[in-house]
């Protein structure tokens, strides 16, 4: 982020009266309010993948307002945070007081670098873990109460976890999302870490036969599930309590339409806090585990390596990659084909 950090040092200030270390482009100041005076604009926050501020500003009648700004000038940064605006709106259209408002998404007037940006409402909020007994009341709510406009799993643009894309495309069956997420999260980590024939091969039998018996289970002999709207990365840092009111946040989403259950897979894993047993005790309570319901643990096993393979894939060398591995072998040795032996027939024997 070096080359970004110093076009916005450099980078001219086109609200001249505004306070503050962080210069505004054209196209943030037209994003705004157009009735706020802009008082003061500066650093704010850390982020691995993005620079990010705090925009101070004051409304006609005096009152204060403020508003968090996200930029980034990577590669994929107009797709990344183009998909960032989208999930966070349908999330905000979904439950208005779970996210900031988004206020909105473009690209700077200023050429060189092609930089662009994200922008929502600013909400102070304690760094604290979220209590389990209200983040799973309102999970429930936004699992329960999302509907997928065209019925499917999916979204309707690429969403980004982290600064990596994911395979969100539309699809009837979630046994067939669920595999094209995880080969291409696999294919991001074989990229960073290099290739591993034991793993691409135990991958290739969860997806063929795995998920096929354990998530096909989920929509067979008259069961379904409901596509339900997920923030997708659900973890303690993207988790905020408002300092002011008591109300619990989320932000940082990579959202789609997945089983609900997607959702807190991630709370498995090692590398993650909000591990704790009360999260998911909690959130069961709202929303009874999905029918094999005595397949449940297995099917966390699953989801939660989607995350362990992203992680894999930001942070390189991460012993996550193993545990991967480690969780195929079990979930092929419980639901994968038996392997095929050939018959007293064919090798003569009686």
């Amino acid at each position: 982020m070096t080359e970004i950090s110093e076009a916005l040092r450099t980078a001219p200030r086109f609200y001249p009266e505004t306070a503050g270390n962080f210069p505004l482009d054209e196209a943030i100041l037209e994003a705004l309010p157009q009735d706020h005076r802009v008082v003061s604009a500066d650093s704010y926050g850390s982020s691995a993948w993005s620079v990010t501020a705090r925009i101070n500003t004051e409304k006609p009648d005096g009152t204060p307002a403020r508003f968090f700004l996200k930029c980034t000038t990577e590669s994929s940064g107009k797709a990344q945070l183009a998909g960032e605006f989208a999930v966070m709106s349908e999330l905000y259209k979904t439950i208005p007081s779970l996210v900031p408002k988004p206020r909105g998404y473009g690209r700077f007037r200023q050429e060189s670098p092609p930089t662009y940006f994200f922008m929502c409402d600013f909400v102070n909020i304690s760094d604290r873990l979220p209590d389990p007994v209200a983040l799973a009341i309102r999970l429930a709510e936004l699992h329960s109460t999302s509907i997928s406009p065209t019925g499917k799993f999916g979204f309707y643009v690429p969403t980004y976890d982290g600064k990596l894309p994911q395979t969100t495309d539309w699809d009837s069956s979630w046994a067939s999302f669920f595999g094209k997420l995880l080969i291409g999260i696999l294919r991001l980590d074989i990229e960073v870490n290099g290739p591993w024939k034991e793993l691409e091969d135990l991958a290739e039998r969860v997806v063929n036969e795995v998920i096929p018996r354990l998530l096909g289970a989920l929509e067979s002999d008259g069961r379904s599930i409901k596509p339900c709207l997920i923030h997708g990365d659900l973890w303690e840092g993207n988790i905020g309590t408002d300092l002011e009111t008591g109300n619990i946040y989320i932000f940082d989403a990579c959202s789609y339409y997945a089983h609900n259950e997607m959702e807190i897979g991630m709370w498995r894993t090692e590398h993650h806090r909000m591990k704790a047993k009360a999260y998911k005790r909690e959130y069961l309570r709202n929303m009874k585990p999905s029918e094999p319901a005595d397949e449940w643990d297995d099917r966390n096993r699953l989801y939660s390596d989607k995350t362990k393979l992203m992680y894999s894939a930001h942070v390189p060398g991460t012993n996550v990659r193993n545990q991967a591995l480690e969780d195929f072998k079990y979930l092929i040795e419980k639901y994968g084909s038996p392997p095929k032996t050939q018959s007293s027939e064919s090798t003569g024997e009686v």
